[in-house]
């Protein structure tokens, strides 16, 4: 389903069982996989791959150099860069064009989930069943599972993936949620705490 105010490209692809709503935009030569929904008003850049199962809420703008494994929430408002130096123009004020920008590429894992107005700074990459917090700004990768919150986006535990943030279960490595009972096992966690 595609809405009647959806721009699509003609050189783009997308996946059976995709909806894409209103005013929502996705260019050329992006991908877009099976059964996503695309929301309201969400900008999908040139070359940008979305997999399978994907939920992309209203007015999330993925630009060029992202990829999206299956599985991924990405909430409203959610904002994923790639250029690290934007300017509009050149040193001799010219105004800049694709030549003159280098895209560094950004991978967020499957099943991940980036919460409502969340910023991800190019070239990182968003580990399996990881949740960066509502609003955060992500400047550094985020192992899988990890929960990180916060400007600049930190460390605060590990997600399960139910979602529920998981506990300390004894001594060790060994991690559990309260919520479905499933257990993990991670590297040190103050590895991530820095």
């Amino acid at each position: 389903m595609i809405h009647s105010t959806a721009d699509v490209s003609t050189e783009a692809k997308i996946g059976s069982g995709t909806s894409v709503w209103n005013e929502a935009q996705i260019r050329e030569g992006a991908v877009v996989g099976r059964d996503c929904v695309i929301g309201k008003g969400v900008y999908v850049d040139k070359d940008v791959v979305v997999g399978d199962r994907c939920k992309i809420q209203n007015r999330a703008s993925l630009f060029r150099g992202l990829t999206v494994e299956d599985g991924v929430y990405i909430g409203p408002h959610v904002s994923f860069t790639n250029d690290l130096y934007p300017r509009a123009v050149n040193v001799d004020g010219s105004p800049k064009t694709d030549d003159d920008w280098e895209v560094r590429p950004t991978l967020v894992r499957e099943c991940a989930s980036i919460g409502s107005g969340a910023i991800i700074l190019p070239g990182l990459t968003i580990g399996r069943w990881a949740m960066v917090g509502a609003g955060a700004v992500v400047t550094r990768d985020v192992p899988d599972h990890a929960l990180v919150i916060g400007v600049p986006a930190r460390f605060a535990g590990y997600a399960c993936k139910c979602g529920q943030t998981l506990r300390p279960d004894g001594d060790g490595d060994a991690w559990r949620c309260p919520a479905c009972d499933a257990t993990f096992t991670f590297e040190s966690a103050e590895a991530h705490a820095e």
